[in-house]
C-alpha cells in the first residue's frame, strides 16, 4: 500500500484524538504524582466505562461477542491495553511527561518492524521513509533527555516495552477475525483491562490509598470522559479500520503536541532539535496521509 486513505470522519476524529492525548500526557502526570499511579487509572476506567457503554447504546451497537471470539478478544486485551496501561501510567510517575510521551510514541517504529518481522509486510518507499522520519525525530526529542534518563533506566525500558507491546497489538488487531463490532471488542477489552488494573492496585497500593484532591479527580474526570470515552475507542477504531503503518504513523503529532504542553505546563526549556522533530513527524504524517501519485492519477481519471 503506498497511501492510506483517510475519509473526512477519520480525519475529524485523527485531530481529536491527537490533542486529547497530547494534551493527557502532563495531565496524566500531574494526577500520578499525587495518586498511586495504578489506582489512578483503575479510577479513571471504572469512571470512563459507563461513558463508553452509553456511546455504544447511543450508537445502536451490540455488545455481544461470541464465544469462539474471547480467547482472541483475552490476546488482543493483553497486547493493546493491559501491558500498555500498567507500564505506561507505572513509568510516567518517574520520568517528565514530555519524554514518557515521546517514549511511548516509538510505538510507530515498533510496529514497522514487527509488520516486516512477522507478518511479511512491505513498506513502500514512502512508508519506510514516513517511518525513518518518526524514528529521528524521537530522537531529535530524546536529545536533552537521555542523561535525565541514565538514573532511571526501568522507567525508559517500561515504556520502551509498552510501545513495542502495543505496536504488536496494533499489528495483530488489524488482523483480527472477529467479527464483532470496534466498539464492542473495545468496550469488552477496557472492561477486562478494568478487572486487572483494579486487581493490581489493590494487590500493590492499597496501602497508599487516600481521598484524591481536587485536581486529581479533575484529571481522573479528563481521562475517565475523554481518554477511555473517545481516545481509547478512536484509536482502536482506527487501528481497526487502517492499515497498521497508516494508523501508527499518523498519530506522530501526539508526543510533539506532550512536549510542548508539558514544557508550557512545566516550564521544561525547548531546543532547537525540538523544532526540527515537528517537522519529521509532520514529514512522517505525510507519507500517509497525503495521497500517492498513483492514486492522484486514478481519481483524476475516474
Amino acid at each position: 500500500m503506498s497511501g492510506a486513505h483517510f475519509n473526512a470522519r477519520q480525519l475529524a476524529l485523527l485531530a481529536g484524538l491527537t490533542l486529547v492525548w497530547g494534551l493527557n500526557w502532563p495531565i496524566m502526570k500531574f494526577g500520578v504524582t499525587q495518586f498511586p499511579p495504578l489506582s489512578f487509572r483503575a479510577l479513571s476506567m471504572w469512571l470512563g466505562l459507563p461513558v463508553l457503554w452509553l456511546a455504544v447504546r447511543g450508537l445502536g451497537q451490540p455488545l455481544r461477542i461470541a464465544r469462539r471470539d474471547w480467547p482472541e478478544l483475552g490476546k488482543l486485551t493483553i497486547t493493546n491495553m493491559v501491558v500498555w496501561h500498567v507500564l505506561a501510567i507505572l513509568s510516567v510517575q518517574a520520568l517528565s511527561s514530555g519524554r514518557a510521551a515521546i517514549l511511548g510514541y516509538t510505538m510507530p517504529v515498533f510496529s514497522a518492524l514487527w509488520g516486516m518481522a512477522l507478518f511479511g509486510q512491505r513498506l513502500a518507499a514512502r512508508q519506510l521513509a514516513g517511518v525513518a522520519a518518526a524514528a529521528i525525530g524521537v530522537a531529535l526529542l530524546l536529545w536533552h533527555e537521555l542523561g535525565r534518563m541514565s538514573g532511571k533506566p526501568w522507567a525508559a525500558g517500561g515504556m520502551l516495552l509498552s510501545a513495542a507491546v502495543w505496536a504488536l497489538g496494533t499489528q495483530q488487531l488489524r488482523r483480527a477475525r472477529m467479527e464483532a463490532p470496534t466498539l464492542a471488542i473495545v468496550f469488552w477489552m477496557t472492561t477486562l483491562t478494568t478487572l486487572v488494573m483494579t486487581v493490581l492496585a489493590a494487590a500493590l497500593e492499597h496501602e497508599r490509598w487516600h481521598a484524591p484532591a481536587p485536581g486529581v479527580w479533575a484529571a481522573i474526570v479528563f481521562n475517565a470522559v475523554l481518554i477511555f470515552g473517545f481516545a481509547q475507542p478512536v484509536w482502536l477504531y482506527l487501528a481497526r479500520a487502517l492499515p497498521p503503518v497508516a494508523s501508527t504513523l499518523s498519530v506522530m503529532l501526539i508526543p510533539v503536541l506532550g512536549t510542548l504542553s508539558g514544557a508550557w505546563w512545566l516550564n521544561e526549556q525547548l531546543h532547537w532539535q525540538d523544532f526540527a522533530a515537528i517537522v519529521l513527524m509532520l514529514a512522517a504524517i505525510a507519507s500517509v496521509l497525503l495521497p500517492s501519485r498513483a492514486a492522484r492519477a486514478a481519481q483524476a481519471s475516474s
